[in-house]
């Protein structure tokens, strides 16, 4: 029977059948950080029992660090008490901490991946939304809440309902100035933040065969804003060499072993999928939000689209979200006053983003009026990115090179919007309050798009401001 890699990494993991009908699944691989997994360590304490396998969980800190503090004690308590916390926890339960002195630090997605903890065929949980990044690499990676945390602490498995499977191919070549965040936000502005549910989410065809890893790992990041449990790509020789290496990856002859092994994990060809849904490249342009849930979202050259050729369901969550962003129907989305550029986060974050970003930026000026961040998503991509003089590019430009960490993508550090400031945003989501002020207005892009944005001081197209043709 011919089997999707979803089905494959399932069967190969399932302990058992409960009698709700959910399946107890062996987790391969457990991320933690200092937001979810302090309650569930101490729940393990109250019931006396231990971490299961330690040496299966991998913890960083990220959400709540503060960029611009490099040393300890936070100037926030309760940043200080999490991370010491998280290092407690970590201590006395033998988890290996990517603390904050080690040069590895980062946002648990991209660190995992570029520490080669991230692998094809395996099933990974974190307590963060955004694990689906991991299904770059081709494994079934899910998001899940604290009380899932202390269950994989505590059994190193989790419950979970089987799902359906859409294929999602991406055929042609994109055209210039049209990145992996374009095509993710395309994706979702179709089928809707609804559309995934009861999904994983198999993206193929021809761009993502040209993707390289951290371009599916974009992709695969946001399947969570379409609504996907989970999000992978087929693994490939373009896994095996981002892998090869890596501290955690396997060396010499079980190198060997474990390629063919991941190889066995890919889609048999001719399986079926529950639905397929087929997108033509080049229909993809640079694409921006224009409210409060990915899924509202134009291509640059749109004007914002009236409520009332909108489905029924639409168009009140539409009227809210023009509201809130202070626009209006039948206007250009470009050309909106932009207050706050941010380049970072686990879906733009990483060292080809700021590469990208930093080849259109050098020699120009963030608008005056415009505030700038860059936060590098791990500790590792920021040395690189500053041996690189790729820091000093933004620093020139007139952009602020911060420490690695979530940032400004959520409210739970001190980078946060002030009043309805307006965001131009790599981030992941455009949720009211989601970078941190109720009233604070969040529009997500591409890093070239935001680079574009911070130096017109406006919403802007990319390929106008920088000459991309």
């Amino acid at each position: 029977m011919k089997r999707s890699l979803f089905q494959k990494v399932w069967d190969a993991h399932v302990v058992g059948k409960l009698s709700d009908g959910r399946t107890q699944l062996f987790i391969g691989t457990h991320l933690i950080h200092e937001v979810t997994s302090p309650q569930a360590f101490g729940m393990l304490r109250d019931l006396g029992m231990k971490v299961k396998f330690p040496n299966r969980t991998f913890a960083t800190v990220d959400h709540i660090i503060p960029t611009d503090e490099p040393n300890e004690p936070f100037s926030d308590p309760l940043a200080d008490a999490m991370i010491k916390e998280l290092r407690k926890n970590c201590a006395e339960s033998g988890v290996t901490f990517f603390d904050s002195n080690t040069g590895k630090q980062g946002v648990v997605h991209i660190v995992g991946p570029e520490q080669g903890i991230t692998q094809p065929g395996m099933t990974i949980a974190c307590g963060d939304s955004h694990t689906a990044t991991h299904g770059a690499f081709g494994a079934i990676a899910f998001g899940i809440g604290t009380s899932q945390v202390r269950d994989i602490l505590a059994t190193q498995t989790m419950a979970l309902n089987p799902l359906k499977v859409r294929r999602i191919n991406v055929h042609g070549k994109l055209r210039p100035g049209v990145y992996a965040k374009d095509v993710i936000l395309h994706i979702i502005r179709i089928l809707g933040v609804k559309g995934g549910l009861g999904y994983a989410y198999e993206y193929g065809g021809e761009i993502f065969d040209q993707f390289s890893l951290e371009e599916r790992m974009t992709v695969c990041n946001m399947s969570i804003e379409g609504g996907a449990r989970c999000g992978y790509v087929n693994p490939d020789e373009k896994t095996f060499e981002y892998l090869k290496g890596r501290p955690y990856a396997p060396e010499d002859e079980a190198w060997d072993r474990a390629v063919e092994h991941w190889k066995s994990f890919r889609s048999d060809e001719g399986c079926e999928y529950d639905d397929v849904v087929n997108i033509n490249a080049e229909d993809i342009a640079p694409t921006v939000t224009w409210g409060i849930n990915p899924e509202q979202a134009i291509f640059i050259d749109e004007n914002l689209p009236d409520p009332a050729s909108m489905p029924v369901e639409s168009r009140e969550t539409a009227v809210e979200a023009y509201e809130h962003m202070k626009l209006k129907a039948g206007d250009p989305v470009k050309g909106t006053k932009v207050d706050v550029a941010f380049l970072g986060s686990c879906t733009n974050g990483r060292l080809s983003d700021f590469e990208e970003a930093a080849k259109y930026l050098k020699g120009r000026k963030v608008a005056d009026h415009v505030k700038a961040i860059v936060v590098p998503g791990s500790q590792v991509v920021a040395g690189i990115a500053e041996a690189k003089g790729i820091a000093k590019i933004f620093e020139e430009a007139g952009f602020e090179w911060r420490g690695a960490g979530c940032s400004m993508c959520l409210g739970m550090n001190p980078d946060q919007l002030v009043g309805d400031q307006l965001c131009a945003s790599s981030s992941n989501r455009n949720f009211k309050g989601r970078q941190g002020s109720p009233t604070g207005r969040t529009v997500l892009m591409s890093p070239v798009m935001v680079a574009a944005a911070a130096v017109k001081g406006e919403v802007a197209d990319a390929r106008e401001v920088f000459d991309i043709a």
